[in-house]
């Protein structure tokens, strides 16, 4: 697998695109605003003091944490209380991880029960997916002790680039691969493995002085960000999508519905990309992440599609 082809599949779903347009004009205008003086690491801001944890926890935090950190939306939407206040989705998985490890100075979730597992993330409701996600970060957890010595920052210490880091994530731990069908052709996105391939890297840089390469990524489709663009005005979805989404029914996954919007958000990036020289297409990618939150009061609503990829 090679990341090149998320983009060049991404793009082959762009040009033949039924539901979704891009509004190169409306893209154009708000590439002349970004800051690429602003364009951080999302993890690096910081939060729930995760960095003040052992470099090597944080990097084994990381892989159980993004391998089940997918499809939250509900009715109520699955939320936790803290000490902050009410979180819900990415933030309060994040949150509850942060905590766990903290206090148990362990990542190994390969022995944790079924009911441990559910009590550990008890919410207002049941979190979605919660037998799949309970599946996945055990498998993931053995898999650690099994192949790399019950230890996977130690094992992949010497990787610094983001081709072969991405490579071996993809190889070694299934749950990560991300791939639909459009038009018959084999469709790429890898969300999950392209966000912790990044998040390591740009970590381990910040905080071991090191020299990293992640200007191969492509960016990480997932809902948020295709809901920020079509709130800017960048993408367009025709009026059978638009209906679908803003009421809010559920997109099977494959679609073309689904594959559409995911593939947008890619071929956005590499635009914009393009005509920011020296910007990483992953730079860009946590820029419009953080962004959605400048347009969460006249974003419509996000696509409903039950997934474990994102």
């Amino acid at each position: 697998m090679k990341l090149e082809e998320v983009k060049n599949t991404c793009k082959f779903v762009m040009d033949r695109g039924e539901y979704v347009k891009i509004n190169y004009c409306k893209l154009d205008e708000f590439i002349k605003n970004i800051d690429c003086n602003n364009l951080k690491n999302w993890l690096l801001i910081n939060p729930y003091n995760l960095l003040d944890l052992d470099l090597e926890l944080i990097i084994n935090l990381l892989l159980v944490f993004e391998g089940i950190c997918y499809s939250f939306w509900g009715e109520p939407k699955w939320a936790i209380k803290t000490d902050e206040g009410i979180k819900d989705g990415s933030d309060a998985l994040l949150y509850i991880m942060i905590k766990y490890v903290k206090n148990t100075k362990n990542t190994d979730f390969s022995n944790m029960s079924f009911n441990e597992f559910k009590n550990l993330l008890k919410g207002n409701v049941d979190i979605p997916l919660l037998k799949e996600r309970y599946e996945t970060i055990t498998k993931v957890s053995k898999i650690v002790n099994e192949k790399m010595n019950g230890n996977f920052y130690r094992y992949i210490k010497d990787i610094v680039n983001d081709n072969d880091l991405f490579n071996f994530l993809v190889n070694n731990f299934k749950n990560f691969i991300d791939e639909r069908v459009y038009d018959g052709k084999k469709i790429c996105f890898y969300k999950l493995a392209q966000l912790l391939t990044s998040d390591i890297l740009h970590i381990r840089e910040s905080l071991e002085n090191i020299k990293v390469d992640y200007s191969n990524l492509i960016g990480c489709s997932d809902y948020r960000i295709p809901q920020t663009l079509r709130a800017l005005g960048i993408t367009e979805y025709n009026n059978n999508l638009a209906n679908i989404v803003d009421n809010k029914e559920l997109i099977d996954i494959s679609s073309k519905f689904e594959v559409e919007i995911r593939a947008s958000q890619i071929v956005v990036i590499d635009y914009i990309k393009s005509k920011l020289k020296g910007i990483n297409s992953i730079d860009i990618n946590d820029y419009l992440f953080l962004y959605s939150k400048k347009v969460k009061d006249i974003a419509k609503p996000y696509h409903l599609c039950r997934n474990t990829n994102y």
